[in-house]
């Protein structure tokens, strides 16, 4: 599944929208969490260090009180050692640094001071050695006890930060999860428009999940059941009327060449038959289905110059320009061979220099990245920027292809019916920067790019 857009991973899609507002979300719940969970244990965690304070203190009190004087060196080494419990006498002269800043100290200092003296000090150094220092009486001497810090705060900063981060770490993978399944259905339904829109037949979407994707996936399925639909009658009805309508032609022709007639008289009446089988040629090649399964590879340069060959056998035709040698793409070579062709004889017909009854076509193609692009243009009128979109829809011809009564208006709607069947775009200028006239624009997926994108 594709889940960037062609500007990059960060773009402006859902999937990241919606990726970006859940890390949002579970990163400010887990701080509003951390910051209530602080703030709520804060009392009892105070409490409870409290009395492991003031059992510290009363036991290493009454141990010193209680032991013989030449077992208290001994007793001290062995709280040091052990116990990491440190006993000093307290000096008029120690330098004192007050503990820090912290939203549980004063309440430690008052559950501590209640059990044992309001006098009691505390310090975070004494004398530059740091550690938790609270004071003490043993009758008129007052004596520090010096206690690791890790031994009342066994949560440091950073394992709370290692947790936090884990926690996060496992919420994105979460967020990443929940954005590919809500963005997956309708990547899903976009590229299935697409293929639509290219004239392909996508698979069917799945029918499952939640209530909503399940009924959109229904809608969609049931739209394109609709379309095939409507496209194969319509087929069904052009290809019947088209062949229907030749019998009578060809038995036409037969009475004409029959008939006891002028010459000019014939001339135009096979003229007539002439122009009504061609309309009908174009009604079938617009209907034509088309087999994505019989695609192969077309030497596009081969192409161009044999397309180029045969219009230049007409007196009324100069075709000049770069074509590229190196371009092989995918497609139906007769199919292809149409497109160009049928923009070489529009060309022919309405693109003429003025003052001239020859036709000047440019015909170029250049390879740029992944993409071959092809450009016919002529040195004619050109067509107002406006009428370019218009004159892609079938049926659609301006006032000066009215005017030679030659025609039905599908030229152009073949000519992007295959394009976009070869997974391509076609562009109209009116008016080419260079000489003015109509520029046609085709870009194709060159052989390699189709095979691996």
């Amino acid at each position: 599944m594709k889940v960037r857009s062609q500007s990059g991973w960060f773009s402006n899609g859902l999937f990241w929208r919606t990726f970006f507002l859940l890390t949002f979300l579970i990163t400010a719940s887990m701080v509003a969490w951390v910051a209530s969970f602080r703030m709520v244990e804060r009392g009892p965690r105070a409490e409870q260090l409290a009395a492991q304070i003031v059992s510290v203190v009363t036991i290493t009190r009454a141990a010193l009180t209680h032991s013989a004087p030449e077992m208290r060196r001994e007793l001290l080494f062995d709280l040091a050692s052990n116990e990491g419990i440190r006993i000093y006498p307290l000096e008029k002269s120690d330098k004192i640094v007050p503990p820090e800043d912290s939203p549980i100290v004063p309440e430690l200092e008052y559950y501590v001071r209640q059990s044992l003296d309001e006098n009691t000090l505390f310090a975070s150094s004494v004398n530059d050695v740091e550690g938790f220092w609270i004071s003490f009486n043993i009758d008129d001497d007052q004596y520090w006890l010096m206690l690791d810090r890790g031994r009342l705060d066994r949560t440091s900063g950073l394992q709370w930060l290692g947790w936090g981060s884990i926690a996060l770490f496992l919420s994105l993978i979460g967020a990443v999860f929940i954005s590919t399944l809500i963005n997956q259905p309708l990547a899903r339904l976009t590229a299935a428009a697409r293929a639509i829109a290219k004239g392909r037949q996508p698979e069917p979407l799945p029918e499952s999940g939640p209530t909503e994707i399940e009924e959109a996936n229904r809608s969609f399925n049931q739209m394109v059941a609709d379309l095939n639909r409507v496209e194969s009658d319509r087929a069904l009805i052009l290809a019947g009327i088209s062949h229907d309508l030749r019998t009578p032609l060809a038995r036409m022709q037969l009475e004409v060449e029959m008939a006891n007639l002028s010459d000019e008289a014939r001339d135009g009446m096979h003229s007539d038959l002439a122009q009504m089988d061609s309309i009908i040629g174009q009604f079938l090649d617009y209907a034509k289905p088309f087999d994505a399964s019989n695609l192969e590879t077309i030497d596009l340069a081969a192409l161009l110059h044999d397309v180029a060959a045969k219009a230049t056998r007409l007196t009324d035709v100069r075709i000049s320009g770069d074509i590229a040698t190196s371009a092989e793409v995918a497609g139906n070579g007769t199919e292809l061979a149409r497109v160009f062709s049928n923009l070489v004889e529009n060309a022919r017909r309405y693109g003429k220099t003025p003052g001239t009854d020859c036709a000047e076509i440019d015909l170029r193609s250049r390879v740029e990245g992944h993409n071959v692009i092809i450009e016919i243009g002529d040195h004619g009128p050109g067509v107002p920027d406006s009428e370019c979109e218009r004159l892609l829809r079938p049926f659609t011809r301006l006032e000066v292809a009215r005017s030679q009564a030659n025609g039905s208006g599908l030229g152009l709607a073949i000519v992007n019916r295959i394009v976009l069947r070869h997974n391509g775009k076609l562009a109209l200028k009116g008016h080419d920067e260079t000489h003015g006239g109509l520029l046609v624009q085709i870009t194709l997926p060159l052989q390699h790019h189709r095979r691996h994108g």
